[in-house]
Order: structure tokens, then C-alpha cells, then sequence
């Protein structure tokens, strides 16, 4: 018995190039003009450019902390360890104001980026209130204080008559508000947070600070990601406030803690010249090896947060 056979009809607008449908899903094509792979070609070597002016330096310093100390100052280091060794990392670790100085900066971090995040909210927020009486000169008040500044002298003098120096809240108060921060996140509450939200929070019943809470907050998460990353960077690196306010090695952050290693291993007289150039040489290698040490820890949170960076540079932006 043989198979039957089946009839295929010809499908309506249908040709060797597809139906009309399948050739409607297909994705078009523009040709690029001459111009436009000039441009393109032109953008990319800039790119690879810029990223080549920031990877090699990284690179050589990684590099240069796990290669000999001889190597390192003979300059014979370029983008790979010669000689690798830990060395560096062994005489910085094995200090033990190292983990102190860990300690002081986790917890300056972390209770400084809370401080400057409330505050800068607590003050951005009314200000982008169109029905805030005043919000004009306190916006005019704030930006004044980012050009006109009362010089170190007074600064010091204000903490001081505080009594905050020599104590940990003397790296936390002074700087809690950054201006940019607060003209940032004032940009982003007049743009992302409309009126009639604010006006239909209100005829449910809603509160200011309910409103703030359960609305604002919500929807400002990009905001709060790129500005706690701002403080928190600002408060890692914190070096001259400590250098001007602590003087407990205890309280010292560790920027401080690891200026003083470097000092610690720097030649001094009364020595031999192989002593001093023995401790030339760590003191070189120790350079890239206390900039790794103080650059990880920054380097492993901005994965987490890098994300929000795609909708925080849009902030202010014109929205079509």
C-alpha cells in the first residue's frame, strides 16, 4: 500500500523570501555610510583608549606589590611580578594596627554613609517640595556653602569647641553633607517623584513622613545607591581629617594607619647602607602593596551597587 500523498498548496504572500509576516519580524538592516564607520572606528579607539589609561596602572601596581623588592626599585617591573614574592603584603598584615585600623575605617564607613545619607535626604527632600515655604534660600544658602567656605582655621576651631576632637564622631559630623549630593538627589525627587503622587498619598491619608517612607524612599533606590557609593568612597579615603582631628593611634583609620607603616620603613640615619637600602627597597615595594590593600575593599562593593549607576547618571535627564 504506498503512502498517501499530500497536496501543498502555496501559502498566500508567501515567496522565497517568506510571507509577508515572517519578512515584516525580521530585523532591518541600515548600511552604515562612510561617515558613519569613520565615527564608530574613531569612538572605539577613544574608548580603548581611556580604558588602557586606567587598566595599566592597576595592572602595574597588582604587578609591582607581588614582585621582588629589588626588582620593584631597579624599575624592572612592567605589567607581570618579577621575582614574585608576598613580602609586601606579609610586613603590611602583619602589623597589628592594620586590623585596627581595618576596624576604625568599616565602622567610619559604614555609620558615616548612614549619617550623610539621612541628613542629605532629610534636607533634599523639602527643598524639591514646590510648596515648601523658603526652599529658594535654603537652596541658595546650601550652594553658597559649596563656593564660600570657612577655611580650615574656623573649621578646626568649630570642632574643636564642639569637643569632638579625638573622638570618632570628629570624622562623621564635619563632613556629612556633601553639596553635590544634596543639588543630586534635589534633581532627582523634582523628576522622578510627580505632584499628583504626593496629592493622592494625601487623600488616602497619608502622612509627610509616611509619604517619604513608603513612596519616595521606594522609588529613589538608584539615588540612594549612587550617593551612599559617593559617601562611602569619600569616608574609605579619608586621610587629612584624621591627620588634622585624631591623634589616638587607636581611633586612626587606616589611611592613617598605613602612611604611618610607610613612614615607619622609610631610611633613616645611623644605619649601615645595606640596612638603609634593604629598607629602601620595602619601603618601595610597600608603596603598591598598602594601595591594594587600601583599594580592595572599595573594589568589592562597587559590583553591587554598579548596576544602579545606569539609571542614577540618568537623573535630571529630559524624559520623552
Amino acid at each position: 500500500m504506498s503512502a498517501p500523498t499530500i497536496e501543498r498548496r502555496p501559502v498566500k504572500g508567501a515567496s522565497r523570501f517568506g510571507t509577508k509576516t515572517q519578512r515584516a519580524n525580521r530585523p532591518v538592516r541600515i548600511k552604515e555610510r562612510g561617515v558613519d564607520r569613520v565615527f564608530m572606528v574613531g569612538v572605539y579607539i577613544l574608548l580603548t583608549t581611556f580604558l588602557l589609561a586606567v587598566l595599566l596602572p592597576i595592572v602595574y601596581i597588582v604587578a609591582s606589590s607581588f614582585s621582588d623588592p629589588r626588582a620593584v626599585s631597579a624599575g624592572r617591573v612592567t605589567l607581570w611580578p618579577v621575582g614574585f614574592t608576598l613580602d609586601g603584603y606579609i610586613a603590611v598584615l602583619s602589623d597589628p594596627q592594620i586590623l585596627t585600623g581595618f576596624g576604625n575605617s568599616f565602622f567610619y564607613t559604614a555609620v558615616g554613609t548612614t549619617v550623610s545619607l539621612i541628613l542629605t535626604v532629610a534636607l533634599a527632600y523639602p527643598i524639591s517640595r514646590r510648596d515648601f515655604w523658603g526652599r529658594s534660600f535654603i537652596a541658595g544658602a546650601v550652594v553658597f556653602t559649596m563656593l564660600f567656605a570657612g577655611g580650615l582655621i574656623p573649621t578646626y576651631l568649630v570642632v574643636q569647641e564642639l569637643g569632638l576632637l579625638d573622638t570618632r564622631w570628629s570624622l562623621i559630623f564635619p563632613q556629612a553633607i556633601g553639596v553635590w549630593q544634596v543639588i543630586l538627589a534635589m534633581a532627582f525627587f523634582r523628576v522622578s517623584i510627580p505632584d499628583e503622587l504626593y496629592e493622592a498619598a494625601q487623600l488616602d491619608g497619608s502622612s509627610d513622613l509616611r509619604f517619604l517612607w513608603s513612596v519616595v524612599l521606594p522609588l529613589s533606590k538608584p539615588l540612594l545607591a549612587v550617593i551612599a557609593l559617593m559617601y562611602a568612597i569619600t569616608q574609605w579615603n579619608s586621610y587629612f581629617d584624621a591627620l588634622l582631628y585624631i591623634r589616638d593611634p587607636d581611633l586612626a583609620p587606616l589611611q592613617i594607619v598605613l602612611r604611618n607603616i610607610l613612614i615607619l620603613n622609610q631610611s633613616v640615619t645611623g644605619m649601615d647602607a645595606a640596612e638603609m637600602l634593604r629598607r629602601q627597597e620595602l619601603a618601595d615595594l610597600l608603596r603598591y602593596s598598602l594601595i591594594v590593600v587600601a583599594t580592595v575593599p572599595v573594589m568589592l562593593i562597587y559590583p553591587f551597587v554598579a548596576r544602579y549607576f545606569t539609571k542614577g547618571v540618568m537623573i535630571g535627564a529630559v524624559k520623552g
